[in-house]
């Protein structure tokens, strides 16, 4: 059975919500992806195709994702 960890990994995003500020709505257009807003983090969740993507997305602009 996989580490539970290891699939939260690979379908969510944990950021500060500020640092979406920038590339905010291109963002959302472009992904499929649910983002829930809490104590000033967004988590991103999503498929894991849609999370690496977005990830990427993030990196190429700026936004570094642990």
């Amino acid at each position: 059975m996989p580490d539970p960890s290891s699939l939260r990994d690979s379908t969510q995003i944990v950021l500060p919500c500020h640092v979406l500020d920038g590339v905010g709505d291109r963002f959302r257009d472009r992904f499929t992806v649910t983002v829930v807003e809490s104590d000033g983090y967004c988590r991103i969740i999503g498929s894991p195709v849609e999370i690496k993507a977005a990830s990427e997305f993030l990196a190429r602009n700026g936004v570094a994702v642990a």
